[in-house]
């Protein structure tokens, strides 16, 4: 099926043919940081290697699944890899995002992500966009992407924001409800304090957008050869997008948690919040972080500083040593003295004992 014209971006024939060697010459950038990062004693070498390896594979794999998406326009492949994005944005929120879980994190995270961004997506691709059928993968794949990626930061902001006050800040809202006050009264300057901190970072950016910086939708747009009065009208369409399904993502998100907080009681259930702890023993980011430490120490020698208190170590462990026994026998010492010094103190204790 042949795209309308009015879908499609011409390339600019003043844009040159990227390969490899591009993105080769650019990731230039990324060692400069790794560098700066270890001359500084950072630790965030590892981590920038690891994200920008992430990125190029990511994109890469991307980039294949997409091509054949856009020839085709089969809404069930459009309908799986909506699916496959969303689950891995529901995923990467679940492990990677929040330092702490509550019981249903898992449900909570898919109902807000999937429920906002979805019903964003369908409003605005058939109606603000115009798109026929509302589905274009054209249209829907890109949008349902950037509206994933910002939904996804803002829910987890605002759930780590809930979750972290829940646990600090227990004590003022114990007092609250023991006041009387009712768990919505109680949680509601923790909803309103974490959903402000989540939606901050995109109100700055829609705030200084067209003012100082060319948003990234914007600039593909004019270096694809789109006319710039069309790139404009895409680019505002698509900031009201993302921030309205940020913002619903972010507050259905600290809702529900509030509701499993929370009993049928009014109590605060601190015992339903856990600690994100996750398994990264055979992950990839371990796996490269250690071989990354076993570089640093062949090349650097020895230079890893061994703490004092080793944990788990016998070394480490607070037994008693030589100089603990000197000081013990300091201190009979230094008592026995006393005992001689002043006899008539002991006397006078035996006496009345």
């Amino acid at each position: 099926m042949e795209l309308p014209a009015e879908y499609l971006m011409s390339s600019s024939p003043d844009i040159p043919s990227l390969t490899y060697k591009n993105v080769a010459v650019a990731s230039s950038f990324i060692f400069a940081n790794a560098l700066f990062s270890r001359a500084f004693g950072l630790g965030l070498e590892g981590t920038l290697i690891i994200a920008a390896a992430r990125a190029v594979v990511q994109l890469t794999v991307m980039g294949q699944i997409l091509q054949p998406v856009f020839q085709n326009e089969n809404p069930w492949f459009v309908a799986g890899l909506a699916g496959l994005l969303a689950s891995i944005s529901v995923l990467e929120v679940y492990f990677n995002k929040t330092r702490h879980r509550h019981d249903w994190m898992f449900l909570t995270v898919a109902f807000s992500i999937v429920g906002s961004v979805g019903l964003v997506s369908f409003l605005g691709n058939a109606f603000a966009f115009g798109a026929e059928p509302w589905w274009r993968p054209r249209n829907y794949i890109p949008t349902l992407g950037m509206l994933l990626g910002n939904a996804i930061s803002a829910l987890a902001v605002g759930i780590n924001g809930v979750l972290r006050q829940a646990t600090e800040n227990s004590d003022r809202i114990e007092l609250a409800l023991a006041y009387g006050a009712s768990r919505w009264e109680a949680a509601r300057p923790v909803v309103v304090e974490s959903t402000r901190t989540a939606m901050l970072p995109v109100l700055n950016n829609m705030s200084v957008m067209g003012l100082i910086s060319i948003p990234g939708m914007m600039t593909g747009q004019i270096l694809g050869g789109a006319p710039i009065g069309d790139a404009v009208k895409y680019q505002q369409i698509i900031i009201f997008m993302i921030t309205t399904s940020a913002s619903l993502a972010t507050l259905a998100g600290t809702l529900l948690s509030i509701t499993i907080i929370f009993d049928d009681k009014a109590r605060l259930r601190v015992d339903r919040i856990h600690k994100n702890v996750v398994n990264r023993t055979w992950s990839l980011r371990a796996i490269v972080e250690g071989w990354w430490r076993r570089l640093r120490g062949h090349r650097g020698g020895n230079d890893e500083r061994t703490p004092l208190l080793a944990e788990g170590s016998s070394e480490g462990r607070r037994s008693p040593g030589p100089h603990w026994a000197k000081g013990k026998k300091a201190t009979k010492a230094s008592a026995d003295a006393d005992e001689r010094a002043c006899p008539s103190a002991n006397t006078a204790g035996t006496s009345s004992a």
